[in-house]
């Protein structure tokens, strides 16, 4: 009976996907646990398996196109199966593959809860791993994680791993983390390599006692069920090469694809790892132009690190005068979902600006004695942050939330700081604001802010605010306005501080001044109101001393 298949939610906010490459084609025999294709999310690009056996009859997305969840991504069935009632929309519809891969989630054990699992669970020949040796399966490190790259090992094969021990860093589609070990022994085996990627539950390493061999246990946990992205052997004992043609046909071409995210060409498949990808592009590397060191061309980590613009390519940039050039880049899911949400932000919530200029003189003098205490250094984001939180506290309604049968007044204040990333913009948040000092507030903005950087944030640490502060003053721009990062009511936007002549006293003078804006909800926050906020701030940021009474 014809199956169909659905685009998978492969994330909490994937609301569509893209297929990024098809791994199988129409009239190929499909084996459960196959990788069918690999799909693009609005947070990663991540591999697609079958749960279902059978021949692939229907492909209904190409590799470029889009569509939302749930939608009709291909249809699997018996050779020479007549699906055009499926395909009509007439006949009764059968079972989607995507309740299936649900049926069998909950059937499996998780990794959440017990990273270093028991051997009889996660080893299909069990019976064949000797004593005290236990084999380690890559972690589902986030409620969204299907896969994990090894970005780092912190042991290497022979190292003696007592429990507790950092194991590894693993990149996840969210972060960085780093991976304990649970188990004490020596490590004798390491199944993925640094940069290379693997799905759940795949075989990451195997601990036991010194001297074991375990060359046995690693072959069968990959032939017996484990999707590792890309197979070392152990040196002390090769795959037997009887062997080799027999899984030739069927396994080598899906393993590669399994190994590393690819990339469109015109020669064909460029096959690279996660990590090598995501270095090319912060770099701005043409991985076309990039020769892989890896299996099968593979481009690896090392090959972005080394990698030299030659002539060829240099001479290629420089375009004669009077004629046009373009690049068409193909909007990510990541992307998409921060146009997505700013655009609902924008259009749902009715928003007005305020715009203030404050005399900055006291905040300078008051920074720079600040300062002078040894081991002490505040930046002005950081006075502004400590009085949003202290003007919050008196005008709770700025500090509120919208929905749509009643307001939320917070009683707690939690900051968000707009963070600039490679990829995008991310708001960590600064929890309890009010409550911490400026020292306290200085030391977390720069601990989130180098987080967000190495993409190392975590869930918690970006959820939860009340208010965002976005500040371009380091860039120079003088004022600016914010579309409100939901379902804050407001947020405000620090501009540079500006040296030029101002009137005080009837007199011109040279002095130092900095504009705001404040960007509110007209649901939860009125004019007036609006405007008693800034003049509290103005209160604080203008005589910062009273931030200490």
């Amino acid at each position: 009976m014809a199956i169909v298949v659905n685009m998978p939610r492969l994330s909490d906010t994937m609301e569509e996907g893209t297929v990024a490459t098809w791994l199988k084609k129409v009239g190929d025999k499909i084996s459960e646990g196959d990788i069918l294709a690999e799909i693009e999310t609005d947070k990663a690009t991540m591999e697609f398996e079958s749960f279902n056996e059978g021949t692939l009859l229907y492909i209904g997305v190409q590799e470029g196109e889009t569509t939302k969840v749930d939608e009709l991504l291909a249809i699997i069935g018996d050779e020479g199966e007549d699906i055009s009632g499926l395909l009509n929309g007439s006949g009764s519809e059968p079972a989607s593959d995507n309740s299936k891969k649900a049926e069998k989630e909950s059937a499996e054990p998780k990794v959440d809860d017990k990273p270093k699992a028991e051997p009889e669970e996660k080893t299909p020949a069990s019976a064949d791993v000797p004593d005290g040796v236990v084999v380690v399966t890559m972690p589902r490190l986030s409620d969204t994680m299907e896969e994990g790259t090894v970005a780092t090992w912190l042991k290497k094969v022979g190292d003696k791993v007592s429990e507790g021990d950092i194991l590894a860093e693993i990149e996840t589609d969210k972060a960085t983390m780093e991976f304990e070990s649970f188990q004490s022994g020596t490590l004798l085996y390491i199944g993925l390599q640094e940069g290379e990627s693997a799905k759940v539950d795949s075989l990451l390493a195997i601990i036991g006692p010194a001297g074991t061999d375990v060359s046995g246990v690693a072959s069968n946990f990959k032939t017996e069920g484990s999707s590792v992205k890309k197979e070392e052997a152990p040196k002390k004992q090769e795959a037997p090469k009887e062997e080799t043609p027999k899984e030739a046909p069927k396994q080598e071409a899906p393993k590669v694809a399994k190994t590393s995210t690819t990339v469109a060409s015109n020669s064909g498949r460029l096959f690279v790892s996660p990590l090598a990808k995501k270095i090319a592009e912060e770099k701005g590397i043409n991985l076309q132009q990039v020769q892989g060191s890896g299996e099968n061309g593979r481009i690896v980590k090392s090959d972005i690190e080394n990698y030299t613009p030659s002539a060829a390519a240099t001479v290629g940039k420089f375009i004669p005068a009077g004629q046009e050039d373009f690049e068409d880049v193909t909007n990510s899911q990541m992307r998409k979902a921060i146009a997505k949400a700013l655009t609902n932000s924008k259009f749902s919530a009715p928003h007005y600006y305020l715009s203030v200029e404050f005399d900055m003189e006291n905040a300078i003098a008051f920074r720079t004695q600040f300062n002078s205490i040894p081991d002490v250094k505040i930046s002005y984001n950081d006075i502004v942050i400590k009085a949003c939180a202290l003007a919050l506290k008196q005008h709770p309604q700025v500090n509120s939330q919208w929905f749509p049968d009643k307001m939320r007044l917070n009683n707690h204040v939690h900051i968000g700081v707009a963070v600039a990333v490679p990829d995008g913009l991310v708001v960590p948040v600064v929890k309890f604001a009010n409550e911490q000092t400026l020292p306290q507030i200085g030391a977390a903005v720069k601990d989130l802010a180098g987080k967000a950087r190495n993409k190392k944030l975590t869930p918690q640490e970006m959820e939860g605010s009340t208010f965002t502060v976005s500040n371009l003053g380091m860039f120079g721009i003088d004022t600016f306005t914010s579309i409100i990062n939901q379902p804050n009511s407001a947020i405000l936007s620090v501009g540079n501080i500006v040296e030029k002549p101002v009137v005080k006293n009837g007199q011109i003078v040279v002095g130092n001044t900095m504009k705001l804006s404040l960007a509110c909800d007209h649901r939860t926050v009125d004019g007036a109101t609006g405007a008693q906020f800034l003049q509290t701030l103005k209160g604080y940021i203008e005589n910062p001393v009273t931030m200490l009474v």
